[in-house]
């Protein structure tokens, strides 16, 4: 529901897997099942996923964990193949989802991102190569970064340097920097890109997440990496340039 607006009336737990947490310890991770024949392109997406049908068979030609490859086909091999049939239900076409959020004069809600701008002693900044199969830039440089969830935007930035990079970050040292109003695409749900500078950090940049970033770099402003996301590459240049504001994609 909360990152689709998707009901599903049954949930059968499936699967108990176990990951490692920040402080070394094993975390339980409850696998659930549910069926669901409706069209993706119908669910209002608000975590920058996009969600696709695909068979299990051909799963190996496609970049993800593991992990999860296994959780698929384990459950492919104890279902009948009668209960496999990929066409869908015509009314499940339309799920109860969560409309973006407005008001009669067209207000919406705006994802909030929150990012890191850190400078070494040499001026080079700080960008991650993102994984492959993350669903958003694989295989891109870009800013540490995150959403906001139930949390102010410092505290955000605070977590998200400590969970991805071991970077700890008192709060009285961020200093909001640049700002990117995104739209990535007309008529979808707008970002408001938050770009906080960093001058006094407590540890080095290390891999914490490896689901998620393969490398921490420090580069040359002037001499960024390719490919890199669009915004952090005009979020690190207008930065530099004076500007605390950029507007891009909007018609």
């Amino acid at each position: 529901w909360e990152e689709a607006g998707l009901v599903l009336p049954v949930l059968e737990p499936f699967r108990m897997e176990y990951a490692v947490g920040l402080d070394g310890s094993t975390v339980p991770i409850q696998v659930f099942v549910a069926r669901w024949n409706g069209d993706p392109e119908g669910l209002h997406l608000t975590e920058g996923i996009m969600l696709r049908w695909f068979a299990p068979e051909i799963m190996t030609r496609l970049r993800m964990s593991p992990s999860t490859l296994n959780l698929v086909r384990d459950h492919a091999m104890r279902q009948p193949a009668s209960s496999q049939s990929t066409v869908p239900d015509p009314a499940a076409l339309h799920p109860v989802r969560r409309p973006v959020p407005s008001t009669e004069g067209g207000t919406v809600l705006n994802v909030v991102g929150i990012h890191l701008y850190l400078e070494n002693a040499q001026g080079e900044v700080l960008l991650g190569l993102r994984h492959p199969d993350c669903a958003y830039a694989g295989e891109t440089w870009h800013f540490l970064a995150g959403h906001c969830e139930q949390e102010s935007a410092i505290a955000c930035l605070m977590r998200e340097a400590y969970e991805e990079a071991g970077l700890l970050i008192h709060p009285e040292d961020a200093e909001l920097v640049h700002t990117v109003h995104l739209c990535d695409v007309p008529g979808t749900q707008p970002r408001l890109q938050l770009v906080f500078r960093v001058r006094r950090w407590e540890g080095q940049p290390v891999i914490r997440e490896r689901d998620k970033c393969l490398a921490w770099r420090w580069w040359s402003p002037g001499a960024l990496p390719e490919p890199i996301v669009a915004y952090t590459r005009t979020a690190i240049e207008r930065l530099r340039e004076g500007h605390r504001y950029t507007e891009m994609g909007w018609a």
